[in-house]
This record gives C-alpha cells, structure tokens and sequence, in this order.
C-alpha cells in the first residue's frame, strides 16, 4: 500500500486564547462576545495581516495563525499584547479580556487550509502556560529571533508540557513596563498550565 503524499513545511506557529474565558462569558455573555470580536477585529486580525501571518483558525476564544518568520511572529505577539495592555487600561479587572501567546516553530502538515503537527501542539502548549498578557516561546522561536528584537527574555526552564513526549526549553518574553499587573513574568514553580 502507498502512503498519499503529504505536504509539509517548516513555520512558525502563534496560538492564542483568552485567559478566563469561560467566567468572563459566565458572568457577560453578549459584552464578552462584543469585545473579544472588536478587539480580533481593530487589533489582532490587522497585526497578523502587517507581518504577514495568515489565521489558520478561530476556535471560541482561541486563535491559530502561522508566519513564514519568527521573527515577525514574535513582533506581531508583542504588539498584540502591548496593545491590549493600552486597551485595557480602563476596564476593570474583572471584565479584561487578556491573552496568553505560545510561539514555536515546527514542521508541520497541511491540510484543507489547516495546519498539524507536535509544532503546532507545541505552541497551545506553551500558550497555555503564559501568564495572562504574557508570551511564552520554545528555545527554537528564541534562537531565530535572539539579535534581532530589542526584547528581554527570561529563561523558564524544561517544562514537561501536558501531551507534549519531550521536555520544552521554554522562555518568557518580558513585556513588563513597571505599571502593568497583567504584563508580569511568572518563573518556575508558579507556572502552571490552565486546561
């Protein structure tokens, strides 16, 4: 029997999700609804478009977007969620929407549109151990982009990711301007992944 050929690439992979979602649309259906679709529509959607990211998929409160570059897939996470700390500067805490970014690079497959691959499970992975208006990447995104962005980075460690057969060097990137809550790096045993 011959196996059907398979298209793969090698790309960098952003995946994206709202931390809390679930008591945000407990406690505000419609309003949560409303500002998660202006904040795709005004912020994210425009900044994948202006690094040349294309959005794979839109999944409730999630998002999947693959870049040729890491190097714009890490500009475009920063500049999504430094926006968002601007954006949400006003809102009270309890009704912020804040993303946590999981960045990786893989080979991955495509399919009808979509993407998969351990690339791809990587970056929900780490997405899904970012802090709220945090940015997790594996150590292959960071030895690309090292150089070349004015960013801090902090070194998590070997996380054993849930479903992931191998430990991910994992670092975070320090978007922390001293005034925001919500741009602050948790390090070692205070990351924990959200399910």
């Amino acid at each position: 029997m011959t196996k059907k050929h398979v298209d793969r690439r090698l790309t960098a992979i952003l995946a994206a999700d709202v931390a809390g979602y679930s008591r945000l649309m407990g406690a505000d259906e419609e309003g949560t609804h409303a500002q998660l679709k202006a904040h795709r529509h005004d912020l994210i959607d425009r900044r994948i478009r202006k690094h040349r990211g294309r959005i794979i998929n839109t999944a409730g409160d999630g998002l999947l977007a693959e870049f040729a570059s890491a190097v714009e897939a890490v500009r475009c996470a920063v500049e999504i969620q430094r926006a968002m700390i601007t954006r949400n500067a006003k809102v009270p805490e309890e009704s912020r929407l804040e993303f946590r970014i999981g960045i990786n690079i893989g080979d991955v497959i495509e399919d009808g549109g979509e993407i998969f691959g351990d690339g791809v499970n990587v970056a929900a992975r780490l997405e899904s151990i970012a802090p709220r208006g945090g940015i997790c990447i594996s150590r292959q995104v960071l030895d690309q982009i090292e150089g070349k962005l004015k960013l801090q980075f902090r070194e998590m460690g070997r996380q054993n990711l849930k479903n992931i057969a191998r430990p991910i060097e994992v670092f975070a990137i320090d978007l922390h301007d001293g005034a925001s809550k919500a741009a602050r790096i948790l390090t070692g045993a205070n990351l924990q992944q959200e399910i």
